[in-house]
């Protein structure tokens, strides 16, 4: 069990109240490029805390496991603690961001089908792109893990798309985590981690001419915590508070 504090780019990890938990405080930290980008938006953390623990409990009742507990406060969750694997989960729906870039595609173009990618996670390194053969070859996930984890994030691709679409919002991509969790005999099963808001995908108006996500900060768009606010209230989460 953690019994110290840590500080990662979008929140504050402290100890839960029991064993085998921790307590997520979401900052107002913005953050892009690996850090070459940093500001504050007052009230990001409160809309991302409520976000992410209305899409996860979402999540759970769908059968797909994860982190999530409950909700404590406008910017506390408690969640399960995971052994966090060192990879990043990129699913796409659509051309954007470094894809565009490395491939030569038109922004939005739709894709013959949702492409799962992977990265290292290593700031220093720029999170690199890899294969999954770099995962089970340095045993950074099993290869039963890894079969867990493409048809977790295809699940969760799926109803997110259905979900925005419902609110007439294209899911383009997202960024997942993952993470192990033991029971009492030791053995390990895979969880989803880390957080899904729209600091960590990107959603669009249908005319694809809007974005509601990170990108609004990463392009100097402004008008991101309205975004994340409209994202917010579509999902049934209170944004009247702005400070606890």
């Amino acid at each position: 069990m953690s019994t110290r504090q840590r500080e990662g780019k979008a929140k504050i990890i402290l100890p839960g109240p029991r064993p085998g938990t921790l307590v997520l405080r979401y900052k107002d930290d913005l953050t892009a490029f690996n850090r070459q980008k940093q500001s504050t938006a007052e009230g990001k953390g409160i809309l991302n805390n409520g976000i992410t623990c209305a899409i996860f409990e979402r999540l759970s009742t769908l059968m797909i496991p994860n982190h999530h507990i409950e909700k404590l406060g406008a910017r506390t969750e408690l969640v399960h603690e995971l052994e966090m694997l060192p990879i990043e989960v990129i699913v796409r729906n659509r051309a954007a961001g470094s894809l565009c870039k490395r491939l030569g595609l038109e922004r939005g173009a739709v894709l013959p089908r949702s492409l799962v990618e992977f990265c290292y996670k290593d700031d220093d390194l720029g999170d690199p792109l890899i294969s999954d053969e770099h995962i089970t070859c340095f045993g950074w996930a099993l290869p039963q893990e890894l079969d867990d984890i493409i048809a977790y994030s295809l699940r969760i691709n799926d109803y997110l798309q259905g979900l925005f679409a419902g609110f007439n919002m294209l899911f383009v991509d997202m960024k997942l985590e993952f993470g192990r969790v033991y029971d009492e005999e030791g053995e390990s099963r895979i969880l989803l981690g880390d957080e899904i808001t729209p600091d960590t995908c990107r959603l669009w108006n249908m005319r694809a001419e809007e974005s509601f996500d990170k990108d609004l900060f990463r392009e100097e768009k402004g008008g991101l915590i309205e975004a994340y606010r409209e994202i917010a209230t579509k999902l049934g989460v209170p944004t009247a508070v702005t400070r606890e």
